[in-house]
């Protein structure tokens, strides 16, 4: 036993949960990773964007990966404000109204953004008028993409922010050697109330990232099926 574990006995305590709340942050992340992604191929697919595909970088720190995410989901909410920038010339105030009305039927909302893309586009699938209300329509892109770019950009530069994320596949000891490298030993009650505080909130607004970015996904599945 070390030293440290003799004057300090709750460390080896402390020392699981830093190794589990670690995973659970790495977790997290990569559910958002794979879910910007989908997003990404839905407008590329249906609203003639170009959006870049995105990995996580296991040689990377944390900070560096939400970096990539940070830039991945600002390049999404200039590219809806782009789609809406197109919506607001083409269209009539009142029809541009019509499509953040919630009392409009949600059918007449997406023929005129289908024939705002058929303009702007040319060709389009039959889901793009479908797509652009709900991204326009919801508060995905205002709210929760904003939320969490914020989270984001807190973790990043937070204590956790210099750890590297190679720790993921590796056994307990080397998980907790990563960890602790990027923070003094005797910080180790510190940092794993860093985790807490910032997981808490990040896993709650990734939930709701994920979730609202399955609505679109499926309705576009559904469509194509």
């Amino acid at each position: 036993m070390a030293l440290s574990d003799l004057i300090y006995p709750e460390n080896p305590r402390r020392r699981q949960e830093l190794i589990h709340l670690h995973q659970e942050l790495l977790g997290c992340m990569s559910m958002n990773f794979h879910a910007t992604n989908e997003l990404a191929e839905v407008l590329n697919a249906h609203l003639g964007c170009t959006i870049t595909h995105i990995k996580m970088r296991e040689s990377s720190t944390v900070k560096e990966n939400c970096d990539i995410i940070i830039r991945a989901m600002r390049e999404i909410q200039c590219q809806v404000q782009k789609i809406d920038g197109e919506m607001k010339k083409k269209l009539e105030p009142v029809l541009y109204q019509k499509l953040y009305d919630i009392k409009e039927p949600e059918l007449e909302k997406i023929a005129i953004a289908h024939k705002v893309f058929s303009i702007v586009l040319g060709e389009v699938t039959s889901t793009a008028g479908m797509v652009a209300v709900k991204l326009l329509s919801s508060n995905l892109i205002t709210i929760t993409v904003c939320k969490l770019v914020s989270l984001l950009a807190q973790i990043g530069a937070s204590v956790l922010g210099g750890i590297s994320i190679t720790v993921l596949g590796l056994g307990m000891e080397m998980i907790l050697h990563a960890i602790l490298g990027a923070v003094e030993r005797n910080q180790l009650l510190a940092a794993v109330r860093s985790y807490e505080e910032h997981l808490t909130e990040f896993k709650e607004a990734s939930e709701k990232y994920q979730h609202a970015i399955h609505e679109v996904t499926s309705l576009v599945r559904h469509q194509v099926q």
